[in-house]
């Protein structure tokens, strides 16, 4: 019986570590997703839809390619 029960919770344990590890690949690709038209080159996450400076280091956006 203790067996079967260690069994079962090891299993559990398998489980529930891949479906966090799918959600976090989840988030991944949304982050992934380019938000604006324009970015910082040393800071990717730093968006917008027109140009302008980045507000970490103050460099000027450049225009994101669209092929």
């Amino acid at each position: 019986m203790k067996k079967t029960f260690i069994i079962l919770a090891f299993a559990g344990l398998l489980f529930g570590a891949g479906a966090c590890n799918n959600t976090a690949q989840k988030d991944a690709k949304e982050t992934a997703k380019p938000k604006g038209k324009y970015y910082c080159t040393m800071h990717p996450e730093v968006t917008a839809d027109k140009p302008g400076t980045c507000s970490k280091c103050g460099m000027d956006l450049v225009e994101r390619d669209t092929k």
